[in-house]
């Protein structure tokens, strides 16, 4: 029998995590959509966010004391829902450790903070079209397809 993997630690992530969160969004990046991010535009991103909380927040996942994995939560106000959704992005977890609760460790922290919260409506998260795995790993823990198609004008990653 194998012995269970070692217990996952989630924690917001501060100051002293930025090079591991740059690093990580980069990865992923470069893993889920083939793009080759900025490496210092990306690291001054991640420090303004760990230093402006209106504009959302990291996790940390840490198994025996090393990061392991990641998800940024940034915010959107519903008018029709008289509250915040929690949008669930920047998602890592390092390969050697993908299919051992990592994600699901996140996923619930991130659900218990907006119930916590008393004002979420609910949390969404996009995944690339391509990205079967993370929609396969969404759907089942219990999250829905969406009805709405996401479209954008982006002035700093233009393909």
């Amino acid at each position: 029998m194998n012995d269970p993997a070692p217990t996952v630690r989630i924690r917001p992530a501060t100051a002293a995590d930025v090079d591991t969160l740059r690093d990580f969004n980069v990865a992923m990046a470069a893993e889920t959509e083939g793009v080759a991010l900025d490496r210092e535009r990306v690291g001054r991103g991640v420090a303004m966010c760990l230093a402006d909380p209106t504009k959302g927040f990291y996790l940390v996942a840490e198994r025996d004391g090393a990061a392991i994995g990641q998800t940024m939560v940034t915010y959107e106000w519903s008018d029709w829902r008289a509250g915040t959704f929690f949008w669930i992005q920047s998602v890592y977890v390092r390969p050697e450790e993908r299919g051992r609760g990592v994600f699901r460790a996140l996923y619930d922290a991130v659900l218990a903070e907006a119930r916590a919260r008393g004002d979420v409506a609910g949390v969404r998260l996009y995944v690339h079209h391509d990205n079967t795995r993370a929609q396969a790993v969404y759907a089942a823990l219990g999250m829905d397809a969406a009805e709405y198609r996401m479209f954008e004008v982006d002035f700093v990653l233009a393909r």
